[in-house]
C-alpha cells in the first residue's frame, strides 16, 4: 500500500467547521484507509491506500459532507510527491528561517494563462513561486498578514488550494515515514 497525506482546508478555524481528529480517523478507517494518523487539529491525515489521489479526495469530501453537513476541500499527495515538494522549494536552504516558509497545495496544475496572470502580482517583501501543484511562499512577516492567501491563489488560478507552514510540512513528511 502507498503512503498518502491528506490535507483538509478550513476546518477547526475559529471554532467553525469543527471536526474532531478521532472522528476523522474513524471515518477514514470506515472508508478503507489503513494506518490512519492525524496531525494537529487543522486537518492533516497520513494513511495507506492504493486508490488514486483524485478518488481519495472525492471519497473524503463526500464522506465529510455526509457526516458533518458542510463541504471541506481535500487535497491528497503521495509521500514521494511531498518529498519532491520539499526538495523543490526555492526558498528552503540551510540559512532559511522556517517560520517564514509556507507551502500552498493546489488541487491540480493551474493553466499556463492563469499562472502568467498570477505572476504579474508583486507583494514584496513576500515572495512566491508556482511549480506544478505547489506554491512556495516566503513571508517577510506573519503569514496571516500576507496577501498570499488561499483565497488569492484560488481566485487567480481558479483551482482549490490550502496552505501549511513549513514546520507542518516537515512533520507530515516525518510522520509519513513512521
Amino acid at each position: 500500500m502507498n503512503r498518502k497525506i491528506g490535507i483538509l482546508r478550513g476546518i477547526n478555524v475559529g471554532g467553525k467547521r469543527k471536526i474532531l481528529m478521532a472522528d476523522l480517523r474513524s471515518m477514514c478507517e470506515k472508508l478503507g484507509l489503513k494506518d490512519v494518523k492525524t496531525y494537529i487539529q487543522s486537518g492533516n491525515l497520513i494513511f495507506n491506500s492504493d486508490k488514486p489521489n483524485s478518488e481519495l479526495e472525492n471519497d473524503l469530501e463526500k464522506a465529510i459532507t455526509k457526516k458533518y453537513g458542510f463541504d471541506v476541500p481535500v487535497i491528497v499527495r503521495t509521500e514521494k510527491e511531498l518529498e519532491n515538494s520539499i526538495n523543490n522549494n526555492p526558498f528552503f536552504n540551510k540559512d532559511a528561517d522556517i517560520k517564514q516558509l509556507h507551502l500552498t497545495f493546489l488541487k491540480e496544475i493551474p493553466s499556463k494563462e492563469n499562472i502568467e496572470k498570477t505572476l504579474t502580482f508583486n507583494f514584496e517583501p513576500d515572495k512566491f513561486k508556482i511549480e506544478d501543484k505547489d506554491i512556495f511562499i516566503l513571508c517577510a512577516g506573519k503569514y496571516h498578514e500576507s496577501k498570499l492567501t488561499n483565497n488569492f491563489f484560488e481566485k487567480q488560478l481558479k483551482i482549490g488550494a490550502t496552505t501549511r507552514n513549513w514546520k507542518t510540512v516537515m512533520k507530515l513528511t516525518e510522520l509519513s515515514k513512521n
